[in-house]
């Protein structure tokens, strides 16, 4: 049976079942909305995680009937209402963009699983993952123009790629929801499954990835990374290298001998 350990924190769920870390985001009652401490919790979480062997997958999701409503004005609160807007450029800076960065760049894979609503820094979060799993009841909403601001921490990005810029501005500029089974439709979110079955389907997947060679996902993950941003004779000769990296690795060669000998392979990360 697979070791599994917890750390329970008030704003962060920390478990760890074999290969698999589960990050939870345990603010149920604010809709899991983002504080600097969660925030800054999660972000040594992955950092840690990315550096630790014995992790080869990070799941990420929220408690309760939201995944996250974004950054927790609460806390700003006190501020606004006596006229002092904090300098947000700072704390894009300071506290949203090395998470949503951190995810992108790590590698290992992150799978998100979305359990309900996404909205504004939430949402760009969970898009930042590279797996996302939905439960019919989750939506994205860029709820940025609501509060006079524009989004951010990744999130025109993502709608951009996905369905254009047309549609993207109408839903940033509206707040417009974007359902669990639109975004599949648009390559936002890998696959809408029933609620009840959410948990079994990311563990699954995980595990799944758990057990592929380390390596080779890492410097997957990395090319896809530079390939959207590289001229295509460039990309050829960055796969190219990777592969040499790849080939002498010691899973390449279990993996072949494997496949010829008719057996499953057994992979070390090494």
């Amino acid at each position: 049976m697979a070791e599994t350990k917890t750390e329970a924190a008030v704003d962060l769920l920390v478990e760890q079942e074999g290969a698999v870390l589960t990050l939870t985001l345990n603010r149920p009652k604010a809709l899991n909305a983002l504080t600097h401490g969660l925030m800054e919790g999660l972000l040594a979480a992955l950092k840690k995680a990315e550096k630790d062997p014995s992790v080869g997958v990070v799941v990420l999701t929220g408690e309760g009937r939201a995944f996250c409503a974004g950054a927790d004005l609460e806390e700003l609160k006190d501020g606004y209402q006596g006229g002092v807007v904090p300098e947000l450029d700072k704390d894009l800076r300071r506290w949203f963009n090395p998470l949503v960065s951190q995810i992108r760049r790590m590698e290992k894979p992150v799978l998100c699983a979305v359990n309900g609503l996404a909205a504004g820094a939430g949402a760009s979060l969970a898009l930042a993952c590279d797996i996302k799993l939905c439960a019919p009841t989750a939506k994205f909403i860029a709820a940025f123009a609501q509060v006079g601001l524009a989004p951010d921490s990744g999130f025109t990005q993502a709608l951009l790629r996905a369905m254009g810029r047309s549609l993207a501005l109408e839903h940033a500029w509206t707040a417009k929801p974007i359902p669990a089974t639109e975004a599949e439709r648009w390559g936002l979110v890998n696959k809408v499954v029933p609620a009840l079955e959410l948990g079994r389907e990311v563990s699954e997947f995980a595990a799944r990835l758990a057990a592929m060679p380390a390596r080779a996902l890492a410097l997957t993950k990395r090319a896809f990374n530079r390939a959207g941003d590289c001229d295509f004779d460039s990309m050829l000769e960055y796969e190219a290298q990777l592969q040499g990296v790849l080939g002498r690795t010691r899973d390449h060669l279990e993996g072949v001998n494997a496949f010829l000998e008719g057996r499953a392979p057994k992979f070390k990360g090494e």
